[in-house]
């Protein structure tokens, strides 16, 4: 069972427990599953009946004990625990976790860089329209590639011609003149506060599109602003876009180291995959559909972020270390870590920047 699949349950579990009367309360659209905090158990947890207690005019440790028992039971749910305050923490049975990571991997594996996607078209035509300033610009393409990503048609319109050097530094393209029939969304971040030009594509597109757009612009101060200087090229950990490129070449690296030493990969158990690393890798889609959603490319580039922190320690784990033969066991951890890498590298394609083979 994926998280995707358990929130599922969970909601379900939610509905049952409205059904009989229960609960009484309105059941929410989703329910977030993520792995235990410090002081939680098993495999996942949730806080939801944390924020149906306030509706269902009851605490948060019953509305946890009536779910409790509307879980317990069902394919996939090995036990079900209430911490804290009322945190569902969620033991899956083993085969069927083992068999959530193998389909998991494998469903990345045959999308490729699309993995992601919406199938189909949606049949919906956007017109972005913005103003001619060069974050807007930016932050525009990126709204439209991630839109086309879930199936609906999109350009860009600004006001006024675009400057050659941004189509040909930032690799920005744009539609000269709009067209009225088509709906329009207006995109207006708050303006880059230097020219990021210098930075060149890859650092000068992360530097407007990683911060959120509503963000201040301050030059050199504050976390999470709108920067636009030199911390963008560093090579260290401190440079979020580093990290990211940096886990994207050491996965692709490791393909490689494997192949000489004879083995490729192939989807199995892997006895130490991070959780977090599951969760992130399952949620994907729904980061792309929320990230075009809310016109909001900073949410996919802090969700490559947060991908790029979870499977750097895995990877040392990848290939044999001493006298070790290949196994099928390092298979299957070289398919996870290459799932990982394709999430980063079609996260990074999304966002107008390049995923090195080398670093």
């Amino acid at each position: 069972m994926t998280p995707v699949e358990l929130s599922r349950t969970v909601l379900s579990a939610v509905r049952r427990a409205v059904d009989v009367g229960e609960l009484d309360v309105s059941v929410p659209e989703r329910v977030l599953v993520t792995p235990p905090r410090p002081g939680g158990c098993g495999d996942y947890a949730t806080n939801v009946a944390l924020q149906l207690a306030r509706p269902a005019g009851r605490p948060a440790p019953v509305v946890a004990q009536v779910l409790r028992g509307h879980l317990l039971g069902l394919d996939g749910i090995g036990d079900v625990t209430v911490t804290g305050p009322g945190f569902l923490n969620i033991s899956l049975r083993d085969a069927d976790a083992e068999a959530a990571l193998v389909r998991l991997v494998e469903d990345v594996r045959r999308a490729g860089e699309r993995y992601g996607y919406a199938p189909g078209a949606a049949g919906t035509v956007v017109e972005l329209r913005c103003p001619r300033e060069v974050r807007a610009l930016v932050v525009a393409d990126v709204v439209a590639r991630l839109l086309r990503s879930q199936g609906s048609e999109a350009r860009v319109v600004p006001v006024g011609p675009i400057p050659v050097r941004w189509e040909q530094i930032l690799d920005v393209h744009a539609e000269p003149v709009g067209d009225d029939t088509v709906p329009a969304v207006h995109v207006r971040p708050v303006p880059a506060p230097a020219d990021p030009l210098p930075l060149g594509r890859d650092a000068g597109r992360w530097a407007l599109l990683h911060p959120a757009g509503h963000d201040r612009p301050r030059v050199g101060a504050g976390h999470d602003r709108p920067r636009v200087g030199g911390e963008h090229l560093v090579q260290r950990e401190s440079n979020p876009l580093f990290r990211v490129r940096y886990a994207h070449a050491r996965i692709r690296a490791l393909g490689r180291n494997a192949a000489d030493l004879g083995f490729g990969a192939e989807a199995g158990p892997v006895d130490v995959a991070p959780p977090e690393l599951l969760t992130l890798l399952a949620d994907h889609p729904r980061v792309l559909a929320r990230a075009a959603d809310h016109h909001a490319p900073d949410v996919l580039a802090r969700h490559l972020v947060s991908v790029a922190d979870a499977v750097l320690p895995f990877l040392a784990t990848v290939l044999p270390r001493g006298d070790e033969k290949p196994s099928a066991a390092h298979r299957a951890r070289l398919a996870l870590a290459e799932a990982a890498g394709t999430v980063l590298a079609g996260g990074l394609s999304l966002l107008g920047i390049d995923a090195p083979e080398h670093l």
